[in-house]
């Protein structure tokens, strides 16, 4: 496995999803806010976290393992989402450090211990069952699958999806409400334009790989939906939420390109971190892409809204507008 991929491994480049909520006036306390998953919502890695965090009037959500987590800051919720893990515990390998899902829910009974300790067992279970939770998965396993097979994506990784994306173990720590975000447009990133396009168009093995990948993790999402009776998980289509406005960039607020990411190196700014050496652009809002792998702040807002009010292509069963209407009745 080339050095590059071991980039893009490390580095998802599943489009981040940024959330707003919107809290009824009729809900005094706020609710808490969990995340799971890899790069794109490690907390090291982006800052339209505390974004999420400002908007529900709330502090910014702490890394699980940040000493400034502790006694009320509990409450507020965690981060136990590591950059550079997959949905297979092998996905990752060559990294030191990482911690993959099933350490990510180890952690997360460590935490309800932690606040059982503060506000007692009764309160922390109400906390958990009311929160909100995001899980970000499955572009690195793509990538690893696509890549190690010389860009012919085995799908056959995922046919048994159910079993090993294991998000029904959030269902028994607790959680009522998680939100399961897609891979999005993988072949047009920046950091593939550079390394695997020839004249800027995405890469279209990667795309139909991606293409596979998120239908079988919405069915997975209605099943587990029809064995609890709830819509507990809710699938974001990170795909479709991205697509647009990298395919017709100068119909979103005056985005110049799709194509080139705000800070990087080499073609289309895609090789390598964004870092002091970087080319950086003059004005960022007009770029799509602000490195080689996620999306600009200004292309976040644009998949905030989707997320809050998106029609049942892109948030299904609900989007969360409906989530917080529905939870602010019970």
């Amino acid at each position: 496995m080339s050095i590059s991929t071991m980039r893009i491994m490390l580095v998802l480049a599943t489009v981040v999803v940024a959330i707003i909520v919107v809290v009824p006036k009729r809900v005094k306390a706020v609710r808490a806010f969990f995340v799971f998953g890899d790069s794109p919502v490690d907390s090291g890695n982006n800052n339209y976290l505390p974004t999420i965090s400002k908007r529900i009037g709330s502090e910014p959500t702490l890394p699980y393992m940040s000493p400034e987590l502790n006694g009320q800051k509990l409450l507020v919720g965690a981060n136990f989402a590591s950059a550079g893990i997959g949905i297979l515990n092998d996905t990752g390998i060559q990294f030191v450090g990482i911690i993959r899902m099933f350490q990510q829910f180890e952690l997360f009974e460590q935490y309800q211990q932690r606040l059982s300790a503060v506000i007692g067992a009764k309160r922390t279970k109400k906390v958990v069952n009311e929160a909100l939770v995001l899980m970000t998965l499955g572009g690195n396993t793509v990538f690893v699958s696509f890549y190690f097979y010389d860009g012919v994506f085995k799908s056959t990784v995922f046919d048994k999806l159910n079993q090993t994306y294991k998000a029904e173990r959030l269902y028994e720590l607790g959680a009522r409400r998680v939100l399961v975000t897609g891979t999005g447009p993988l072949g047009c990133v920046p950091s593939q334009l550079a390394m695997r396009s020839s004249n800027g168009e995405c890469l279209a093995e990667l795309q139909q790989a991606t293409q596979i990948f998120n239908p079988l993790l919405d069915n997975m999402t209605k099943d587990l939906n029809s064995q609890l009776g709830a819509h507990t998980f809710v699938s974001v289509n990170a795909f479709l939420m991205n697509i647009d406005f990298i395919t017709n960039p100068q119909k979103y607020g005056g985005f110049v390109t799709s194509k080139m990411a705000s800070c990087g190196q080499g073609p289309y700014n895609g090789l390598g971190p964004c870092n002091p050496l970087s080319d950086l652009c003059q004005n960022r809002y007009a770029y799509a892409f602000w490195d080689a792998f996620h999306p600009s702040q200004r292309a976040l807002e644009f998949i905030v809204d989707e997320i809050f009010k998106g029609t049942s292509n892109l948030m299904s069963p609900i989007n969360l507008s409906t989530i917080m209407v529905l939870d602010s009745n019970i």
